[in-house]
């Protein structure tokens, strides 16, 4: 049980911190002001998720480790995270499609999520729901503006969500992991969080002029360690301070 909910909490930590990094890249790179800020706030957020996250794996796993060696000290193999969160920026476009496909669901299940048996998991849904409700909005609402605006943007918009959506299949992988959690009502049943989430992806698509890609096939991996070849480099970034001053603190 301790096994399958460390891998369990692990793998939401891993989400929220490398989308968290991703985004930190683009501090000071936005396309305008305000939205420079709001990414760097959705950042903070998804950065904050995975400390708590860390923290709580940290403890199940009761092998002496703190938060900062699980998001600092494992190496790239060991990380749990979809595919998805580790691809690169991009233009705004791919920035913000990224964002809204895995919005879209880490939406869904944090709802689902607040009401595990495990009261510390649902705890942290619950926090984190609040944040991720308005990080939905504001992708979701790029992606019509950008969609359903000028040619280009539209285009751009359109070649990002034919790039990522290879990508979205895994948000809903489930293996003996998933189902233990399942079993003993901790974790989230994805499958039927599935067409839920297409039906929101449909609308937003719908009002952004976009069509969904008619290829069917999948690019997995990330939730066994398996990854691409950019999450290496931003683990370079990432785990700099720690492996070049092991035991640093602020």
């Amino acid at each position: 049980m301790n096994n399958d909910l460390y891998t369990y909490t692990l793998r939401i930590a891993d989400d929220s911190l490398i989308l968290g990094q991703r985004l930190s890249e683009l501090c000071g790179h936005g396309p305008i002001l305000e939205e420079d800020i709001a990414l760097t706030n959705i950042a903070l957020d998804l950065i904050g998720q995975a400390t708590t996250l860390f923290e709580y794996a940290a403890t199940v796993q009761n092998e002496g480790k703190t938060a900062d060696d699980l998001a600092f000290l494992r190496y790239e193999h060991d990380y749990k995270n979809v595919l998805l969160v580790e691809q690169t920026n991009g233009d705004f476009g791919q920035t913000i499609v990224r964002q809204w496909l895995f919005d879209t669901f880490r939406v869904l299940f944090y709802d689902a999520l607040q009401h595990s048996s495990d009261t510390q998991l649902a705890a942290i849904a619950e926090k984190s729901l609040k944040e991720t409700k308005y990080h939905c909005k504001h992708s979701s609402e790029w992606v019509i503006r950008l969609g359903d605006g000028t040619e280009e943007s539209h285009s751009r918009t359109q070649d990002a969500l034919d790039l990522l959506w290879r990508y979205s299949d895994e948000l809903f992988f489930m293996d003996e992991t998933d189902q233990a959690m399942i079993a003993a009502k901790v974790g989230v049943d994805l499958a039927a969080l599935r067409p839920i989430w297409m039906e929101r992806i449909q609308e937003v698509v719908q009002a952004a002029t976009l069509t969904i890609p008619t290829n069917n096939w999948k690019q997995q991996g990330g939730r066994l360690g398996k990854h691409t070849e950019h999450l290496g480099f931003l683990l370079a970034d990432l785990q700099y301070m720690q492996r070049a001053y092991p035991g640093m603190q602020w």
